[in-house]
């Protein structure tokens, strides 16, 4: 029983009144601990009396004094974040040179140099520093030409950065970087005339395309066609005189002539669609011969 008690008697003392102590010593103004990237700004009667930014456990009464005591009850704490925050203005308003309606997305990076400022000069210090980068974006980027527009982001970032920082230190801010990340027409019949005049090229790029290679098909076709003609042409010019020459070899020799006219003439027979009727020799022609033509019905017999 005496290890049981005192192990409830630990886990009480542990888990509930060392927080508790140590609870109260904070709020009777003891110490106070400090995060990373934050800064705490005591403030007593409307004045200021210090700032802690170093993070870690801070006793009071060494940095304030008495007033370490009287904070609590009398005075106020106000904890302010160090660390980087960053936002994005989407499509400001601009004209170009030409008269062209764009809008200019805006991201920058801000974060606060100096918490007394930030508290005590401005209101709303991070509405002011939008409005402060919206209104310089519009007026340093108005009127430029079209082609800046789409091309110097570099530049224009830069140019609103060095515009807003000097204003920005006055509200307790320090601006980091400025990027120009997006520019665009904000005229919806002007992005429609845009992409027809874009799809017009386009289609006339393709046609052009197209008719020139028909061309170049047309020209190489053209020629070879024509070499083709003159090839035939000058071959059946040659043909004549081949022949004559084969035929006057031929000639010198009437054997050889007479066979190749038989066979030539057979030839043609062959080729021919008439129906022919071969009677053997010694046959009596002046039976077979009308049977074979009543039988074919043609008039044709050898």
């Amino acid at each position: 029983m005496s290890v049981l008690f005192t192990a409830i008697l630990t886990f009480t003392v542990c888990w509930m009144l060392v927080p508790m102590f140590f609870g109260a010593v904070r709020l009777l103004g003891i110490y106070t601990t400090v995060e990373e990237r934050e800064c705490k700004v005591y403030v007593l009667f409307g004045d200021v009396v210090g700032q802690i930014n170093e993070p870690g456990l801070h006793f009071l009464f060494p940095r304030f004094g008495a007033k370490s005591f009287l904070l609590p009850v009398f005075g106020q704490v106000y904890s302010v974040d160090l660390r980087l925050d960053q936002r994005y203005l989407r499509s400001q308003p601009v004209n170009s040179e030409e008269g062209a309606p764009m809008g200019i997305g805006v991201w920058y990076e801000m974060w606060i140099d100096n918490p007394l400022s930030f508290l005590f000069k401005n209101n709303d210090p991070q509405g002011s520093l939008a409005a402060n980068v919206s209104n310089t974006t519009i007026r340093a980027l108005s009127n430029l030409k079209l082609s800046r527009m789409l091309e110097n982001r570099h530049e224009m970032s830069h140019l609103v950065r060095e515009e807003v920082t000097p204003q920005s230190k006055e509200w307790g801010y320090r601006l980091g970087s400025v990027y120009i990340r997006k520019v665009h027409f904000r005229d919806a019949e002007m992005i429609h005339q845009i992409e027809s005049k874009v799809v017009n090229r386009l289609r006339q790029v393709t046609a052009a395309i197209k008719q020139d290679g028909e061309n170049q098909v047309n020209l190489i076709s053209s020629a070879a066609e024509r070499q083709a003609a003159a090839a035939f042409a000058q071959a059946a010019a040659v043909r004549p005189l081949v022949v004559g020459q084969a035929l006057q070899e031929i000639s010198s020799d009437p054997e050889i002539m007479d066979s190749l006219f038989q066979v030539l003439e057979n030839q043609k027979i062959l080729e021919g669609k008439a129906l022919l009727s071969l009677i053997p020799a010694g046959s009596r022609t002046d039976m077979i011969a009308p049977l074979t033509l009543q039988t074919a019905g043609l008039s044709t017999g050898v």
